[in-house]
């Protein structure tokens, strides 16, 4: 590639991100605002408390056995059909989560939040498409930009939860048709997008290598775990938090701003966090993010004040931005394009399967390792410290790994 042609592939690229931003901003809403009443719409369902987190867990799973056909479709067809399907999806779990709100059916509600697992599998893509089209130099600044449109999501999100949660006689059935809405309207936004259907690679093309080959390579091995951690961490806390609030003896609405913050805080430090890994190289920055998430658990660890809650869930999306964009970064350059399908897909379904894992401890956690509401909340947090420990050592060994060698 010449330097004359920089300008016009990052032309395309910037316009690309454009359009992916706002899809963060609108069609990201739905996931704060599912994630702030799912919890609390599943403990009014549920006959057993302890499955009170289940319908979060069903979206992860549903995110986690999607990745793998949503990344074969997008290779094979383009981004914009796997971001229309994954509106789609959006839309569909909100109709069929509404209906379970209505018929105050449990089942129903949680294959509505299966399907609502279908738009987030989609959306964990914009990062990986903001990348297709830019130059190298681009790149990292690209996949934070997209990030970055989450800060708008994380303000739209909470306020439709304030102004739909209880607009109708059934709890929460406002905010599950409001899904639906922001899914029809945001999927409009892909009609701009610009990115290349990959070609048909020819015969004698390079097929790449294998999947196991790939999580053999050490930069790809490190990306996943960190990416793994950064991610099942974030969700961990996340999920238990409204129940934490509410629990501990404050309002629904304080839950809802906890999780606001919370949202702001993940995506705010995207509009320098390309910036920072340019300067500093991502290993560095993918360090700080996991040094903050164990700082997260460490002030949650300190009491049940609103303050604590404010303070634990800021730190925690800092330190999930720092760290998941730091591992998308590495990952998205240690990997050949042909082979974008196949470790893409293989990443989020790794990714999403620990989320799965922390989304299901999450509930169990919370509500069913201790007396009361603090208690499971310290469980939630303690529980973080070995997988922190794990994804610590191995960016330690990846960083020391070409000093080993010399």
């Amino acid at each position: 590639m010449t330097d004359a042609a920089l300008p016009h592939d990052d032309s395309r690229a910037r316009r690309n991100v454009a359009v992916l931003v706002s899809a963060q901003a609108l069609l990201g809403a739905q996931m704060p605002m599912i994630f702030v009443v799912g919890g609390l719409a599943g403990q009014s369902l549920a006959s057993n408390v302890c499955f009170a987190t289940l319908p979060i867990t069903m979206i992860i799973i549903g995110s986690m056995v999607t990745a793998t056909p949503m990344a074969a479709l997008m290779q094979k067809f383009g981004r914009r059909a796997g971001f229309f399907a994954g509106a789609f999806g959006g839309a569909l779990g909100g109709a069929v989560g509404a209906y379970g709100l209505a018929i105050a059916s449990f089942p129903v509600f949680l294959l509505g939040s299966f399907l609502t697992g279908v738009y987030m599998s989609a959306h964990g893509f914009y990062r990986f498409a903001a990348a297709d089209t830019a130059s190298d130099a681009f790149r990292p600044k690209a996949i934070s930009y997209v990030m970055a449109g989450g800060l708008v999501s994380a303000i739209i999100g909470p306020q439709l939860v304030k102004l739909t949660s209880d607009a109708m006689v059934v709890p929460f059935l406002g905010t599950y048709i409001a899904v639906i809405g922001v899914n029809i309207v945001g999927s409009l936004l892909f009609l701009l997008l610009d990115i290349p259907r990959p070609p048909v690679p020819d015969q004698d093309a390079p097929r790449g290598r294998s999947r196991l080959e790939l999580l053999k390579t050490p930069r790809i091995a490190v990306a996943v775990i960190c990416a793994m951690v950064s991610y099942a961490l974030m969700n961990l806390v996340m999920t238990s938090a409204p129940l934490a609030v509410v629990g501990c003896g404050f309002e629904a609405n304080n839950a809802a701003d906890v999780v606001s913050l919370h949202v702001l805080a993940m995506y705010v430090p995207s509009f320098f966090t390309g910036h920072l890994i340019a300067r500093f190289g991502v290993e560095r920055i993918m360090g700080v993010g996991l040094f903050v998430l164990a700082g997260a658990g460490a002030v949650a660890l300190q009491g049940v004040a609103l303050e604590n809650f404010f303070i634990a869930l800021i730190l925690l999306g800092l330190g999930w931005n720092f760290g998941f964009i730091g591992a998308t970064t590495m990952l998205a350059g240690a990997h050949a394009p042909h082979e974008r399908g196949r470790m893409q897909g293989l990443n989020d379904l790794m990714v999403f399967g620990g989320v799965t894992v922390a989304s299901m401890a999450s509930g169990g956690l919370m509500n069913c390792s201790g007396g009361d509401a603090q208690a499971g909340w310290t469980a939630v947090n303690l529980a973080m410290a070995p997988f922190l420990a794990l994804a610590g050592g191995a960016l330690i060994w990846l960083v020391m790994r070409p000093r080993a060698a010399a």
